[in-house]
């Protein structure tokens, strides 16, 4: 980690593509790192009103495939199914997962099911899992919602320092592949801007891969 802090210019922002061709050479794990994002924005992350909060299909995913649960019953079943959901059930889903399973990566519930799927908010809430209708995980059309998860859909929120974090592929995409992504959600969070927010929105941009230093960006 030493010899890849030396690596970084210090407090020096990078033009995005100089950035990413950095990260590159911090591949020196035995594992496919991931790169992730943090926007530092300039909100109030006490203000209900400040709040940046969304999803974004990246161009080129993240180069993982989503494992995704589904809450559904009638014909969203077979929706579910044909779209690709790792799970899809009612009742016995809510069982599995009070007794503790919480083996995915995203929750999609249909509008009707979330009776039952709301007094699972203790065990999904703390983990990022909860459906929102914010979110886009409460949903009548469920099949598509599926296959943009599938295809690399990215969630965000920001935390109680204003940060917002995002995946934003591996380390192993070709340069150009991650700058297309980083791009992408850099003006897609732009775009989230609150109306009560005063002043300079982004501050500061940071990329980092799972093991690495963070390099920051000319924003």
């Amino acid at each position: 980690m030493k010899g890849l802090v030396d690596k970084v210019p210090g407090k020096k922002p990078l033009p995005l593509a100089e950035a990413v061709a950095l990260l590159k050479t911090f591949g020196n794990t035995k594992f496919d790192q991931s790169v992730e994002v943090a926007l530092r924005l300039g909100i109030d992350p006490k203000q209900a009103d400040q709040i940046v909060r969304g999803s974004i299909v990246l161009p080129h995913g993240i180069g993982r495939t989503l494992r995704v649960v589904v809450f559904a019953k009638g014909d969203k079943i077979d929706e579910a199914q044909e779209a690709g959901a790792d799970e899809v059930g009612g009742e016995e889903l809510a069982e599995k997962i009070k007794g503790g399973w919480t083996d995915f990566d995203v929750c999609i519930a249909a509008p009707d099911m979330m009776s039952l799927v709301g007094p699972l908010g203790r065990i999904l809430g703390p983990r990022g899992l909860m459906p929102s209708p914010r979110a886009g995980t409460v949903t009548p059309d469920v099949g598509k919602t599926i296959q943009e998860y599938k295809a690399g859909k990215v969630e965000f929120r920001n935390d109680a320092g204003g940060i917002v974090h995002a995946v934003a592929g591996k380390l192993s995409f070709d340069a150009p592949k991650l700058v297309e992504n980083i791009e992408a959600l850099v003006h897609y969070v732009l775009g989230l801007k609150p109306a009560a927010v005063r002043g300079q929105y982004l501050r500061g941009v940071a990329i980092s891969a799972t093991m690495s230093p963070s390099v920051r960006v000319a924003a």
